[in-house]
Formats: structure tokens, C-alpha cells, sequence
């Protein structure tokens, strides 16, 4: 595993480090002793960094994080999110007031049984005046209950905002081969800022693995959508673009593992963050971090993606 420094915190964190979202059961289920099973081999693997959030599941994600850091809490940066709680069903807070962080700071430190998140994130990608989640996260530093923040976008403008006191320390964003226009402004305005980058969807929701066909059909409740509209005319899209780049599945190296590689390949990307939902997937994501594309690899993803960077 390579270790890689998250901005202006100093921490060496793990390229490949765990996304905590499909845990939650909002991907379809997991039984909790697999999902207890397959956090431990990331821990073994060499990833010491979880991304979860109140959200996920609701809550079940920060609960099984909980359990299964019991007592290997020192082995790992905890990273959770707060601004979507109840979102999906209809009744979230309005977060108009610093105490509404501040309740769910204490409630995510219940669920996962903790005295103190490392990095707690803003998860509202398009917050317009961070005044409220800044006065926030600054008292919970001073109470020691979050050692650092950043915020979840892929908006340049959000992120700079966000950072108006020079003490944003990650943005986590979406980028990916089939999602590369973050490598056009908002890493390289991270990396000019030392703001450290956790990216999100590295495998595109699944999509990357190639094990997708123009008859898959989904009941899970983030890609149900993808069933129909023009949400199917971008699956159907990426579908095709992924057969283009078939030529980077070969013997001991998956079409995933590729494409985490090409993630890990921007200078300014610190970790990459994909969901694991079973221990070999654990172990197979790690394993990127120790494998690079070759310069043609690179070369001829470039020619296949015109503007594509990296």
C-alpha cells in the first residue's frame, strides 16, 4: 500500500481507502457480519482511512463502522459526513443553525461509539453560504470532538468558498474515467491550495468493473434510477466506453483495479474511496494502490477521452 499526505493535515493516508456508503444497505444488502468481515481485511490490506456518513443507510453505515473499529480505532482515519440526514425520506433538517451540526456531531459519535471524528466533511455539494457549517465545525474542533473538515462538491466556486479561512483540509468529489472534468479545475485548484482530495464514484457507481450489459436492471435505492430516462441513456453510454477500454482488464489486473489506477494517477488525487461489500473486494481494491498503468495505457485512454486528463 502507498501512503499519501491529506493536504494540510500532515496525515499519511492510504491511496486506496474505503468507501463506507454500500455497507449502508442503500446498495442492496449486506449481512452485518460480512460487512464487519470485509472493513477488518481493509484494515489488514494496509487502509487506514474509512469514508461513511449520517446518511448512509440511514445511520447503519456509521454503526457497523463503529463495531468494527472496535478496538482498532488508533489504525484508522474515520471520515464522516453531515447536511443529508433524512434527505432520501423526505425530512431533512434545514442545518440553519450551527446546533444542527452540532446534533449530528454527537449522534454520529453515538452510532459509532467514538470520542472524536478525524474528518468530518459538509455533505451539501451545492451549499451556497458556508457560515453555518464553518462556525460549526470550528467550535467542534475547539471541543475536541473533530480534529479536522472539508466538504463534499464538485463545484470549484463551493470549495473555494469553503475554504475562505484557509481551513478546509479535503474535498471529496467525483471523479472517474467516465467523470473526468474535475481534473480540469477542481484538483488543480485543490492541489494549488494544499487542500487534500478524497475521490468518490472512482469506479463509477460499478459501472467500471464491466460486469454491466444493456439488459442489467436495478432495485438498489441509488441506481433505481438508472432503469429508465435519460439516466439509462448515460448508463448506455458509459456502457459503450467501457468496452473501448476493455484492453485494460488483463492477467492479473482487473478492469477496476485500472481504472483506480488511473484515479491514483493525478498528482493531486490523495486517496480514492471505492465500496467494498465483501473481503475480496477489500483486498482486490488495495492491491491498486501497488500496480500503475503503463505510459501507453495512459496514452491511449487519452486518445480514446479528447480533453481527458491525466
Amino acid at each position: 500500500m502507498q501512503y499519501r499526505r491529506l493536504g494540510k493535515t500532515g496525515w499519511n493516508v492510504s491511496a486506496i481507502s474505503l468507501g463506507c456508503w454500500g455497507i449502508g444497505g442503500q446498495w442492496g444488502p449486506v449481512a452485518e457480519d460480512e460487512a464487519l468481515r470485509t472493513m477488518q481485511a481493509a484494515i489488514d490490506a494496509g487502509i487506514n482511512l474509512f469514508d461513511t456518513a449520517d446518511a448512509y443507510g440511514p445511520s447503519t453505515s456509521e454503526e457497523l463502522v463503529g463495531k468494527a473499529l472496535k478496538g482498532r480505532r488508533d489504525d484508522v482515519y474515520v471520515a464522516t459526513k453531515v447536511g443529508n440526514f433524512g434527505r432520501r425520506q423526505h425530512s431533512p433538517l434545514a442545518y440553519d443553525t450551527p446546533h444542527h451540526v452540532y446534533l449530528c456531531c454527537d449522534a454520529s459519535l453515538g452510532r459509532m461509539k467514538m470520542d472524536h471524528i478525524d474528518l468530518y466533511q459538509c455533505h451539501i455539494g451545492d451549499l451556497r453560504d458556508p457560515s453555518i457549517f464553518l462556525e460549526a465545525f470550528d467550535r467542534l474542533v475547539e471541543r475536541g470532538k473533530v480534529r479536522a473538515y472539508g466538504i463534499s462538491t464538485n463545484s470549484v466556486d463551493v470549495a473555494r468558498a469553503f475554504n475562505r479561512d484557509g481551513k478546509c483540509a479535503a474535498v471529496q468529489l467525483n471523479y472517474s474515467l467516465v467523470n473526468p472534468g474535475a481534473g480540469r479545475d477542481l484538483l488543480p485548484w485543490c492541489a494549488e491550495n494544499d487542500v487534500g482530495t478524497l475521490i468518490r464514484g472512482p469506479i463509477a457507481q460499478g459501472v467500471l468493473a464491466g460486469k454491466f450489459t444493456p439488459e442489467s436492471r436495478f432495485d438498489d435505492a441509488v441506481r433505481i434510477g438508472w432503469n429508465e430516462g435519460p439516466a439509462h441513456e448515460q448508463f448506455l453510454e458509459r456502457l459503450a466506453y467501457v468496452e473501448q477500454i476493455r484492453f485494460l482488464d488483463r492477467p492479473g489486473r482487473s478492469l477496476v483495479q485500472a481504472a483506480l489506477e488511473w484515479v491514483l494517477a493525478n498528482p493531486a488525487v490523495t486517496c480514492a474511496i471505492p465500496g467494498a461489500k465483501n473481503v475480496d473486494q477489500a483486498r482486490s481494491n488495495a492491491a491498486a494502490a501497488d500496480i500503475a498503468l503503463t505510459t501507453e495505457e495512459l496514452d491511449r485512454l487519452r486518445a480514446l477521452t479528447p480533453g481527458l486528463a491525466a
